[in-house]
């Protein structure tokens, strides 16, 4: 794949963090958006890509992070739509308000930076949007209504901008992860060999921005091998 040009929400950290890392070791130019400065900066010092501290929830940050695009790098190729996080409740106990807070980032945040990608990548004949969705919304779980729900949201999302971008030369593949070894809601002490990691899942995207451009993955489900064994 020649060199590409990259967009990569929530790049501070975890899958994101591991995509520009691999994305910059294959010689792309790099643009990622976090909400956390510090992390931000010790990402961009790794790996030379130029981070942003942005909220894909608040309409002026997407618009300055396209123009940052814009003018370091000319446009984007690749945008990997994986800003995100977590909320757990049952229903009953389910703080509404904080499932739509939760809806701003991983749905509204999505859609409205796609949003205004999607022009650019129209008036230049190609792209990949790579949607990072979960096998949390393949199959519902006990206290998953927000978050399931959202990612859910974003696979049925994946597949209508399917519909509506092949005729213009840009794919559209939804990832769906299963549980990755991240500092996923700020909790640590996950090592697990056996498990996914979030070099994983970048590697995963990797390959399939490496298939040729008539080809299109869809959707992809990646799963640890064997969670199981014992060391």
């Amino acid at each position: 794949m020649q060199a590409q040009r990259f967009l990569v929400t929530g790049g501070s950290q975890g899958i994101g963090a591991a995509i520009v890392t691999l994305a910059r070791a294959a010689g792309h130019d790099v643009v990622f958006t976090g909400r956390n400065e510090q992390l931000v900066a010790q990402v961009g010092r790794e790996t030379g890509a130029h981070g942003l501290r942005a909220d894909v929830s608040v309409g002026a940050d997407n618009a300055r992070t396209i123009e940052v695009c814009r003018e370091r790098m000319g446009g984007i190729d690749v945008l990997v739509n994986n800003a995100a996080f977590g909320y757990s409740a049952e229903i009953g106990a389910l703080d509404v308000e904080a499932m739509r807070t939760l809806f701003e980032t991983n749905v509204f945040g999505m859609v409205d930076l796609t949003n205004r990608v999607v022009p650019l990548m129209k008036a230049q004949g190609h792209g990949d949007i790579v949607n990072l969705a979960s096998t949390s919304g393949m199959k519902g779980g006990k206290g998953g209504t927000p978050y399931a729900a959202s990612k859910w949201a974003v696979r049925g999302i994946s597949q209508c901008w399917q519909a509506e971008l092949r005729p213009h030369g840009i794919r559209v593949t939804c990832v769906c992860p299963s549980e990755v070894q991240t500092a996923w809601g700020g909790k640590v002490g996950r090592n697990n060999p056996n498990k996914l990691y979030a070099k994983d899942i970048a590697e995963t995207i990797m390959a399939a921005l490496h298939m040729p451009p008539s080809v299109l993955w869809p959707e992809v489900a990646v799963f640890a091998n064997n969670p199981w064994k014992e060391d």
